[in-house]
């Protein structure tokens, strides 16, 4: 297990839906924010299909709101929805165009998404949102380098071929990233989520989040941290 890479200055998280980013990486971003990195954050949905009971057109204000908080409390200012609908993202030309557009518009060194694999493991489907998602970066990613691909895209930024990584959220990490002085802020992050959060269960949201915290950045075999978050790191 290596250590991930730090030597760049601006990154983008690309993710489906709010608290995504939350259950896993926010750890990680904290670490980079305090480095002084520029993160930034583009989510395809605004979540509105995840609270149930809870009408579309009111969670998704919310969730939108309770992302930027969470944004914040691990040193993220800019936080942009891309108006994708929420469980219906499919993986294809459209989606790939607008985060190709994304891509060049942001001009990151460092990408970083989800873990796009059918399973969070054994008997664990993950999400179609998920799986759309984190190809669709990958590919796009290409896409945003080439002039060719999408010609549409030629009124707005110049290709960018300046991305280095792509960081995957992975269930096979190659890389950890050290959060031992950063776990507490990603539990303050997640557990803005309290809407979204409190409509999962009856435990107090603050035990929910210190909960998945600990689970998700704990020791990682081979990497030498107390704790820590694991990514499959693709090349550019």
């Amino acid at each position: 297990m290596e250590p991930f890479p730090e030597d760049w200055q601006r990154a983008i998280v690309v993710v489906a839906h709010p608290d995504d980013i939350e259950y896993g990486a926010a750890a990680a971003v904290a670490r980079w924010t305090d480095q002084g990195k520029d993160v930034r954050y583009v989510l395809a949905t605004s979540g509105e299909a995840g609270i149930a009971g809870l009408p579309p057109e009111e969670s998704g204000p919310v969730r939108e709101e309770e992302e930027r908080r969470s944004a914040a409390a691990v040193g993220v200012t800019e936080v942009e929805f891309l108006g994708f609908p929420d469980g219906r993202l499919t993986a294809g030309l459209e989606l790939r165009s607008v985060l190709a557009a994304v891509i060049r518009r942001h001009q990151p060194e460092l990408v970083v998404t989800m873990n796009f694999s059918n399973t969070w493991g054994p008997g664990y489907l993950n999400s179609a949102d998920h799986r759309a998602l984190g190809i669709s970066v990958l590919d796009a990613t290409s896409d945003a380098a080439n002039e060719w691909i999408f010609p549409e895209l030629s009124d707005g930024p110049e290709p960018w071929t300046g991305v280095r990584w792509v960081a995957v959220s992975s269930m096979t990490p190659t890389h950890g990233v050290d959060v031992s002085t950063t776990v507490a802020r990603a539990v303050d992050s997640l557990a803005e989520h309290s809407r979204y959060l409190a409509a999962l269960s009856d435990v107090p949201v603050r035990e929910q989040a210190q909960a998945q915290i600990d689970m998700v950045s704990g020791r990682i075999p081979g990497f030498a941290a107390d704790r820590a978050v694991g990514f499959e790191l693709y090349y550019f």
